[in-house]
This record gives C-alpha cells, sequence and structure tokens, in this order.
C-alpha cells in the first residue's frame, strides 16, 4: 500500500504540487508551467509539461523516484474545470485514487483547513463556492466579465474609467481616477485608455491589475473611489450570502473565507467583513491553507484518512 499523498493546485499561471505522507507531513513541493488550457495540442502538451515538471520537482525535494511512484490518492484542482484534463492525467500521474476537479474547491477546502464553509475569491473575476457538514456544495458567481464577476478586480477598474470617462466629458463627478490611470498607463486621456483597453496589449488580468490605483485613490479619500470598492464588497457580500442561504440554516456557525488580490484593499475587506459578520453566525478570516494544500486534504478524505498537515509551504493565493 502506498504512503504518499498527492495534491495539485493547476492554475492560469503556474501549477503546485505537495506531496504528503499518510501522518499529514508534507515532504516536497514542485512548480511548472500553467495547466488551465488543453483543448488544442498544444494545450494538452503544456498541461503534460507542467504536471511532469512539478511532480518531478516535487518528488526530487522528497527524495522519491518521480518514474516510479505511486500515490494512495491524490486530487487535481484547475481552473476551467476538470472535464477535459481526467483522460490525460491518468497518463501522468499513477494514484489508487484520483480526483480531478476545479480550483473553487481546492480553494474553499484549503481555506477552511477542510471543514464546512464558503469561500469568496476576488481576483480579476469573482466567485462564492462552499461546502456544508453534508457534502452538499453551492456556488454563485463567477461568470465571467461580460455577465457577471461582480466585484472583481475588472469590474472595479472598469468602473474607474467609466468614471473618468464621465469626468472627461463634463458630466460626472471630479475623481482623481483619471490622472492616476493615465499616468499609470501612459495614455492621454480616458477615451484613448478605453480603446487600449481593447487591445490585446492589455488582457483582462492586466486591466484588472489596476484596481490597486482605484484604492490608492480611495485611501486618499476620492469620493468615487470609496463608492467603487463600497459597492465592490457589498456585491461579494451579496454572492458569499446566497451561497451560506443554500448551505446552512439560520444562525447555523458558517466559515467565511476570502482569496484573491482584491481583498488587498483594505476599504473593500472592510465592508465586506462588517456586512458578512452581521449575520449571527458567521465568521470572516484569512484561509488557513493555500489551494494546493486544499487539494492535499481532498485527496486525504477520498481516501478516509484523517489527518493533521504539518510542514505546509505558504503559497501565494
Amino acid at each position: 500500500m502506498s504512503e504518499y499523498f498527492l495534491g495539485v493546485d493547476g492554475g492560469q499561471s503556474s501549477t503546485v504540487a505537495l506531496i504528503a505522507d499518510r501522518s499529514g507531513r508534507v515532504l516536497g513541493v514542485g512548480h511548472g508551467g500553467p495547466s488551465n488550457h488543453v483543448g488544442a495540442a498544444e494545450g494538452k502538451a503544456k498541461l503534460t509539461g507542467a504536471m511532469r515538471d512539478c511532480l518531478a520537482a516535487a518528488c526530487a525535494q522528497a527524495r522519491l523516484d518521480a518514474a516510479k511512484i505511486r500515490f494512495a490518492s491524490s486530487c487535481l484542482g484547475f481552473s476551467g474545470g476538470p472535464a477535459d484534463k481526467q483522460a490525460i492525467l491518468k497518463d501522468v500521474v499513477a494514484s489508487d485514487r484520483m480526483i480531478v476537479t476545479h480550483d473553487a474547491l481546492i480553494a474553499l477546502v484549503g481555506a477552511t483547513g477542510g471543514l464546512p464553509g464558503l469561500i469568496t475569491i476576488a481576483g480579476t473575476g469573482s466567485i462564492a463556492y462552499g461546502r456544508n457538514a453534508e457534502g452538499e456544495t453551492a456556488r454563485a458567481g463567477g461568470w465571467g466579465f461580460i455577465f457577471g464577476d461582480e466585484g472583481g478586480g475588472f469590474d472595479i477598474v472598469r468602473r474607474a474609467l467609466r468614471a473618468a470617462l464621465r469626468f472627461e466629458e463634463g458630466w460626472g463627478q471630479p475623481t482623481s481616477l483619471r490622472p492616476l490611470l493615465l499616468e499609470a498607463t501612459g495614455a492621454k486621456s480616458a477615451n484613448e485608455l478605453l480603446h487600449r483597453f481593447y487591445t490585446s496589449e492589455f488582457p483582462r488580468p492586466r486591466v484588472a491589475g489596476y484596481a490597486k490605483i482605484v484604492d490608492q485613490a480611495a485611501e486618499e479619500n476620492d469620493l468615487t473611489a470609496r463608492e467603487t470598492l463600497l459597492q465592490s464588497a457589498h456585491e461579494l457580500a451579496v454572492i458569499a450570502h446566497a451561497v451560506r442561504e443554500q448551505l446552512f440554516a439560520e444562525e447555523e456557525p458558517a466559515h467565511i473565507a476570502f482569496m484573491g488580490g482584491v481583498f488587498r484593499s483594505r476599504t473593500l475587506l472592510d465592508r465586506f467583513r462588517a456586512e458578512m459578520e452581521a449575520e449571527p453566525g458567521n465568521t470572516v478570516s484569512p484561509p488557513v491553507y493555500g489551494p494546493a494544500a486544499g487539494a492535499l486534504l481532498e485527496a486525504y478524505r477520498a481516501a478516509g484518512v484523517a489527518c493533521t498537515l504539518s510542514n505546509v509551504p505558504i503559497e501565494k493565493h
């Protein structure tokens, strides 16, 4: 019987693998390239390469033979979902049990330390996801930048640019967002910046990165920036509440975690926390572990092994 367990977090920028023993002690961590797109032949090769790279690195650190290791249980979570990856991964990972799932589940499990609860993720986009003690799950949001993702970084910057455009055209409130955005991007006008944001030079994650400028303006008492962040916090709280309502009874204790760059804004986080903790039973906190550790915990859960993780590396999330 194998004594080793595997957790993998496969995302848009990198893939992280954790190998641990039956006691829950992490023995090795490895990193690979992005692994979220596999539609074309090139994408499949990237997925396979990213997985082999991160497994080889984790095995090397754990002093295990990557060519021979077989895991007792493994969980692999991916941005973009599991549907097109299961068959490919069977040829890459040798495991008695294998769960291939989406990134929201492993983020949730890591954030709550495997306990029932829910997580609100706000990076480029946004989503809330939860699971209760009965194993029931629910989600809200995550519908993409056109139809959803309220409160995410892209949505915040879109609102900020709209405010800058209104001010530039003379029918909006004065705001420091316009000069701050122009300085950060080198554009000469909000109108020029709008057109730049439509080009491939500014993919959505890059645009979302300018959310920190909105936070800067809010910290400097710009009313429009502050209102933008407070509205975003409210919308994130709304989707979190929608998930809670589906999974937990009124006033039942619920652990609510938050993750993503948007929550680095003190203005936004304080409002989100206040709205969520206004409901009896809610406890709001940052993640206990990152998504890769969440995948590892899910691997133990699938094998029916109860343990406490140790020697867990700090993950960026």
